[in-house]
């Protein structure tokens, strides 16, 4: 299966970062803030060039354009909770097992596919953590997602960044119509997301059996979910 966004971008829906959901989550009730938080991810898998950062940000905080100023604010939420999230002591322990886990699986000529699949794989099972437990709220999600206007986003981004991308309103539509974060909870499907990534980076593809270990490291996520989204916003109840 294809699961390309087609056309000139020829690439999947995977960024390097891939919590949208754990981003998203506390938002849905502004969608143009929670698409926002998904924006950074959504550059990195089509227009890598294509950078916000903070100081691109602020002027357009308080912007009189709605739409301007919720992307910009969810924008901004990203980058925060990155910050947070990647300096956290469970994330950097847990990201070093999966690394040796994957390592020993793969065996001594793994090259970078450990250490790219073991932070990799962090992001996309606390995603998959929050959804299993709540799976009203992954359909929230989407629900939100089908709010927004692609192109709006776009105008909103191309407003902010040193350089403007045409690529980002098409991505928008294709993540939504393709819902990869219901393939989460299945290991099958999830390899068939992990091997499009290989693709994409340009790493030799995975080995059937790499699914058999995926139970297993769901498992290790779901265990520290709290200490992974400490002092990061979570909707109520969700970290229960």
């Amino acid at each position: 299966m294809n699961y390309s966004t087609g056309g000139a971008t020829g690439r999947g829906f995977w960024g390097m970062a891939m919590n949208y959901f754990a981003h998203a989550l506390p938002f849905l009730d502004r969608p143009y803030l929670a698409a926002g938080t998904g924006v950074p991810d959504w550059l990195t898998v089509v227009d890598r060039a294509v950078r916000l950062r903070s100081k691109h940000l602020e002027p357009f905080l308080e912007d009189s354009d709605p739409v301007t100023a919720a992307v910009a604010a969810g924008v901004g939420q990203h980058i925060r909770d990155d910050r947070r999230f990647h300096q956290s002591r469970a994330f950097a322990e847990l990201s070093l097992e999966l690394t040796v886990a994957i390592r020993d699986a793969l065996g001594a000529d793994s090259g970078f596919r450990p250490s790219f699949l073991g932070h990799l794989l962090v992001e996309v099972l606390l995603d998959d953590s929050l959804a299993a437990d709540d799976p009203d709220g992954l359909e929230e999600y989407y629900r939100t997602m089908d709010r927004v206007d692609p192109e709006a986003v776009q105008r909103a981004v191309n407003r902010m960044a040193p350089r403007p991308t045409d690529r980002l309103a098409r991505m928008i539509s294709g993540f939504c119509r393709e819902r990869i974060l219901s393939d989460y909870h299945e290991d099958g499907k999830l390899m068939g997301r992990l091997s499009q990534v290989m693709r994409r980076v340009k790493l030799p593809p995975l080995p059937g059996e790499f699914c058999e270990i995926l139970p297993g490291f769901r498992r290790l996520v779901h265990a520290r979910k709290q200490e992974l989204l400490d002092g990061i916003p979570v909707a109520p109840d969700k970290r229960k």
